[in-house]
């Protein structure tokens, strides 16, 4: 049985921001959460803590129009970034936090990986397949989680696994796939692994540095 590196149990809220000039000072590692706005991101990030109510969720998509900064420990955080997609807002509200959204994936140093959900019913539409390509070239690692994959009987649930990760090569970057169901918990060892790692490279590259 796996045991994290990090207690996710203990990461507690931060601050909301509407842009990146408000967010904490840009040191230590961030790891953000992004996704369209039906692709349960709330939930993943709940599951992740523990914790019920940490991210908010919504029957109505796209609630979340803030950049939600939660402390994991000393230096770390992870990020509830606002959802894109055909959440029913108005146009200027959208345009707002996608724009704040650019802003963020674009000057925050302290970010370190990404993780992109989608809906393993529908994954890699476009708004995804753009978010993954800039996140590459700007030299970020990326998960890919597939969630509500309870939703899938097995047979076409290791299907679309393999298509998504087949499909993967093809952003030429660190991008790792993984299932992830919120109501059974499935995939949550795998996204923790990840994250761990993640969180843990300034360590490796400090003790690499002095041996």
């Amino acid at each position: 049985m796996y045991k994290a590196k990090f207690n996710y149990q203990q990461t507690s809220f931060l601050t909301s921001a509407p842009d990146i000039n408000a967010l904490p000072p840009d040191t230590g590692i961030e790891v953000a959460f992004a996704g369209r706005s039906n692709a349960g991101k709330s939930s993943a990030l709940n599951t992740l803590t523990r914790q019920n109510s940490l991210a908010r969720t919504s029957k109505t998509p796209g609630r979340t129009q803030l950049i939600n900064t939660f402390r994991l420990a000393d230096e770390k955080r992870l990020i509830d970034l606002p959802g894109y997609g055909f959440a029913k807002v108005p146009l200027a509200v959208k345009e707002k936090w996608q724009k704040s959204l650019g802003e963020y994936l674009m000057k925050r140093q302290s970010l370190k990986g990404l993780v992109v959900l989608m809906d393993i019913r529908h994954p890699l539409k476009d708004l995804d397949q753009q978010l993954i390509y800039w996140a590459v070239q700007s030299n970020l690692s990326v998960l890919l989680l597939l969630t509500k994959a309870d939703k899938l009987s097995p047979g076409p649930r290791k299907k679309t696994l393999l298509e998504v990760r087949e499909a993967s090569l093809a952003f030429m970057g660190d991008v790792t796939v993984h299932t992830f169901s919120s109501l059974n918990k499935q995939g949550l060892t795998e996204l923790e692994q990840v994250l761990d790692s993640w969180y843990s490279r300034d360590e490796e590259a400090d003790a690499q540095h002095e041996s």
